[in-house]
């Protein structure tokens, strides 16, 4: 039985994809799927081709067939100063919607996503442009610096509330929203795929080992070096045995620092995970002040995450009022996009010190022995 029901037919799905993006927000192309797509795939970076190019990750596309594997590639953008601003699927209106990725001076918002390679999630760390040249960060990118020459060091913190899913919103999705800075994002100049990026979708559609239906969530190939090259020796294949999307391990002529990115969380990681045998057991009073002290907690993460939102949409507007350059722009985004991370960091290690505070309270409880329920009476 067919889940899916397509809008439009999958000619103006690919169609759509070419036609220049002019809306304030992303393009939702014209299907539609009841069934969300499978998760992230786990697999290595090929090696940056030539200075220029830009890492744009990998996704699940769908057509008549069901969902299929775009393997991840490396692009040179269409414009100088131009960003990806990945596409991402959304619950909405009772159906998984695709919205496209885009060109931009600036990275929007892709759904909360952690594609991996400096796409976290919110913002981009892989690279920025300054004086007409694109620099990468070597903590998330392969690059060789014998080739590469415009390169910097900078750690990326992985926020542990993301894990491999690949859609937004509904069941088990992410939660994230756009923030205002991506708002604003979305609002500017941008420019859809680029002919080389549709070729590349059409060319994985054509092969069968990329449908999650054959694979299983596991494509053979799910990076390459170029676009459409997937039959390439640089081609990446999915790992098997590590959870986090990274760049190869260190070559001589590639070394790189060895603070890379931490690995993410496994899919089904939660915050008690890791909570005691017996916490099942645990009395009714103390779970309920320890949910309390979980709302106390959000509601305060909430008030300092919108607290920092409205000081960055602030700084964004004084901006735009002095007409500012695009270097300008993208020098805030990556100030606030590091203020995110921070901010997060802060939340997650507010979140670990509660929980681990409370798994210690749930072990002392469990070490009381039990009260019975209806004291003995006495006997005459």
């Amino acid at each position: 039985m067919r889940f899916a029901k397509l809008i439009c037919s999958l000619l103006l799905v690919f169609g759509t994809l070419t036609l220049p993006a002019q809306s304030q927000a992303q393009v939702a192309v014209g299907v539609s799927v009841r069934i969300g797509p499978p998760l992230l795939p786990v697999y290595e970076q090929p090696l940056c081709p030539s200075e220029g190019y830009i890492w744009t990750p990998g996704y699940w596309a769908y057509s008549d067939d069901g969902y299929f594997w775009v393997p991840g590639t490396w692009v040179l953008p269409p414009e100088e100063g131009l960003l990806w601003t990945p596409g991402y699927w959304a619950w909405q209106d009772d159906a998984y919607i695709w919205y496209s990725g885009y060109w931009g001076p600036v990275v929007g918002f892709y759904g909360g996503i952690n594609y991996g390679f400096g796409y976290s999630g919110v913002g981009f760390y892989g690279g920025y442009w300054r004086d007409h040249r694109y620099f990468y960060n070597r903590n998330v990118n392969n690059v060789n610096i014998n080739i590469v020459h415009n390169t910097y060091n900078t750690t990326v913190v992985q926020n542990t509330t993301f894990n491999r899913v690949s859609f937004n919103g509904g069941s088990g999705g992410t939660n994230a929203r756009p923030t205002s800075v991506e708002i604003n994002a979305s609002r500017q100049h941008r420019v859809a795929m680029t002919s080389e990026q549709v070729q590349h979708q059409h060319t994985a559609a054509s092969n069968r080992n990329l449908f999650a239906s054959v694979n299983h969530g596991r494509p053979d190939i799910a990076a390459t070096s170029r676009p459409s090259e997937l039959s390439n020796r640089g081609a990446a294949p999915t790992l098997r045995n590590e959870n986090a999307n990274r760049p190869p391990d260190n070559r001589r002529d590639n070394r790189v620092d060895t603070n890379r990115p931490e690995n993410r969380p496994p899919a089904n990681a939660r915050p008690n995970d890791n909570r005691p045998p017996n916490a099942d057991r645990a009395n009714p009073a103390l779970m309920e002040k320890q949910q309390r002290e979980h709302e106390k907690m959000r509601q305060q993460q909430d008030s300092d995450r919108q607290r920092m939102q409205q000081k960055q949409a602030e700084e964004q507007q004084k901006l735009d009022r002095r007409n500012a350059d695009v270097q300008r722009k993208q020098d805030l985004q990556q100030r606030h996009q590091q203020q995110s991370q921070q901010l997060q960091q802060k939340h997650d290690q507010e979140a670990q010190k509660l929980q681990q505070r409370q798994d210690k309270e749930a072990q002392r409880q469990q070490s009381k022995p039990p009260k019975p329920e209806h004291p003995p009476h006495n006997q005459q």
